[in-house]
């Protein structure tokens, strides 16, 4: 484990100075009456008040609705820069503190000693509708103070999704097969945007875009949709549960799988495209985007199989080509020219069914390595994970029971889940899971660890002990979601390599530092993706590429710095995240690109 460098700390009840009990509080009197103060200051244009109802290290975190960004503000001086800047200028208005299920105001002890009183609000400004979730903390004498705010813009109010009551009325007799063939094929008229990908990311922007009247193409290269998954080894299957997993505008069934297996999955987003008339171009490829600064527009040629080449003018280009561009990592070793088996990186591979009665090394030890050892296991192969680094494993139970359970199961909203779960700025997340990890690894997934570490699977508990959201978003990797691996692994049924470095292959396999050498006839490199912007050079260029800012990770106030925001160039968008993330941003990438179109962002007026 690293050591910490953040020094924030949880509002704890020892921290707060709080010795009154706390289990007869009413949460609805007392949200009601924080709300009535800030709902009064806000109104009349008090940054001061406003400010003041927070505590000293309160957080405000904000999603489009204040600052057209993604945007944390610690402190009181910085939630009043914050109020001065840019609450005059939105035009709050209909405050509304909600008392729907889920939503109503509860107070929420996730530690004994930390105590959360949750409400959450909608509100207006002048350019839509949005909400809030707010966390309070109590102070000496049972004054409440505001630790957390989340708010979020949710919609446009001249551009609502064409959805619901806004669909189509209008009865088709007989037209409506060519009409969509037209609109798909682009035939008398030309995209505002341009999807590179047409995985879950690309198809759900395309679907957000769409009921937000913006004309979208997705271009992929491959030839189905779905293909992303269909053309991964067999034993792939997600690693998040369903109910994390649903796709915008169409949920999955009922009957759903828990974790869905890849080749559903693939038929799934073919369907998905299909129903909500989604237009891509499959067997196509993006050859070359050239930006034009006057006109701040693109020029775009894509090239299709079996069809004439197209050429585009338009105004964005979202590249949702997966964690680091869909581009293989796969590591320079020495003699390669001499190894007889067959190397590959694990998207390159399909299935362990070629390899019954040999041997086999995988190269790398997070979920994709797993998954491939898995599939070797399942087909009697001899193999081997080598593992470069240790692993932060944490079992799937206690993920469903911890990290997502609280939200997203059976019969919770998933619209609400989303904004739940997001409500907390990065920094709490993290101490409160420096809190949930530790606690984990000691309980529920005790046995699992100290079975691997009996077998020399070295584990740690991510950095500065905060598990898996830290790796996630710092490295979007070094983890391992056990779906029942592990076991195997303490079985003796997958050996483990660890603890030196591969120096070179040979002829039967890989040798390395300490002078042993594994022999193998597949070895397959688990080794994960590149960096984001190297599609983008390819297809845009250099210069454009070097306007980028980074795209993963997290920047100074805990926020991804390039990704479902402005990312340092005019018209580009990167679209990266599970389904869980990209079920939810798709909409925030898909608001700022409509606002943008209809002249209501500007972010040279923004002030901040």
């Amino acid at each position: 484990m690293t050591t910490d460098s953040t020094p924030l700390q949880l509002p704890t009840l020892d921290r707060l100075g709080i010795t009154e009990p706390l289990e007869d509080v009413s949460a609805a009197d007392i949200g009601k009456a924080w709300f009535s103060e800030f709902s009064k200051a806000i109104l009349s244009n008090d940054t001061a008040l406003a400010s003041d109802l927070f505590l000293d290290g309160g957080f405000w975190k904000d999603i489009l609705a204040f600052t057209w960004d993604f945007r944390t503000f610690h402190g009181k001086p910085k939630i009043k820069h914050l109020l001065d800047v840019r609450l005059g200028e939105i035009g709050v208005s209909a405050l509304t503190l909600s008392e729907e299920p889920f939503r109503a105001p509860a107070l929420q002890r996730p530690y004994p000693d930390l105590a959360l009183l949750r409400l959450c609000f909608d509100f207006t400004t002048k350019y839509g509708k949005a909400s809030a979730v707010l966390n309070l903390v109590p102070l000496p004498g049972l004054i409440w103070k505001a630790y957390t705010l989340f708010t979020c813009l949710d919609s446009l109010h001249d551009f609502p999704e064409q959805v619901g009551p806004l669909r189509d009325h209008v009865a088709d007799h007989g037209t409506w097969k060519d009409r969509l063939n037209q609109k798909i094929d682009f035939v008398d008229t030309t995209p505002t945007v341009v999807v590179i990908g047409a995985g879950h990311v690309g198809l759900e922007v395309a679907a957000r875009l769409q009921y937000m009247g913006v004309p979208t193409l997705v271009v992929d290269r491959k030839p189905r949709i779905g293909d992303n998954w269909r053309d991964r080894y067999r034993t792939l299957c997600l690693h998040d549960p369903v109910w994390y997993c649903h796709t915008p505008y169409l949920k999955f069934p009922t009957s759903w799988p828990v974790y869905t297996p890849s080749l559903k999955l693939a038929d799934w987003l073919e369907s998905y495209a299909n129903f909500l008339e989604l237009n891509v171009w499959t067997s196509s490829t993006v050859q070359s985007a050239s930006w034009n600064k006057q006109e701040k527009t693109w020029t775009v040629e894509i090239s299709r199989k079996g069809k004439a080449n197209r050429t585009f003018t338009i105004k964005h280009l979202v590249f949702a080509t997966g964690f680091g561009g869909g581009i293989p990592i796969t590591p320079e070793i020495p003699g390669k020219e001499h190894y007889k088996g067959t190397a590959v990186h694990s998207s390159g591979f399909t299935s362990a069914a070629d390899y019954v009665g040999k041997k086999a090394i995988v190269v790398g030890a997070c979920n994709s390595g797993h998954d491939l050892a898995q599939d070797f296991c399942n087909h009697g192969v001899d193999i081997t994970m080598y593992q470069r680094s240790s692993t932060f494993v944490v079992s799937v139970k206690a993920v469903g029971k911890g990290i997502l359970g609280a939200y997203y199961k059976e019969g919770f909203p998933v619209d609400t889940a989303d904004h739940l779960s997001s409500a907390f700025p990065n920094a709490v997340v993290k101490l409160l899971h420096q809190r949930m990890v530790p606690s984990v690894a000691n309980t529920t997934d005790k046995d699992i660890l100290e079975g691997l570490a009996k077998v020399g699977f070295k584990t740690n508990l991510g950095p500065d002990g905060a598990g898996v959201t830290q790796l996630l978003f710092q490295r979007a990797g070094g983890y391992y979601l056990d779906t029942g691996t592990s076991q195997h692994i303490i079985d003796g049924h997958i050996k483990i390599k660890n603890g030196s470095s591969i120096e070179n292959f040979t002829e039967h396999g890989l040798r390395f530092a300490d002078g042993t050498e594994l022999q193998a006839d597949v070895i397959v490199f688990a080794t994960g993706f590149g960096d984001p912007r190297d599609v983008v050079r390819d297809i845009c260029g250099s210069e454009v590429a070097s306007q980028i800012t980074q795209v993963w990770g997290f920047d100074e106030e805990g926020q991804v710095p390039g990704v479902w925001r402005q990312c340092g160039h005019d018209g580009i968008w990167f679209g990266i995240g599970n389904f869980a993330l990209s079920r939810f941003h798709s909409t925030h990438l898909a608001l700022q690109i409509k606002a943008i179109e209809e002249g209501l962002l500007n972010r040279s007026k923004i002030g901040l």
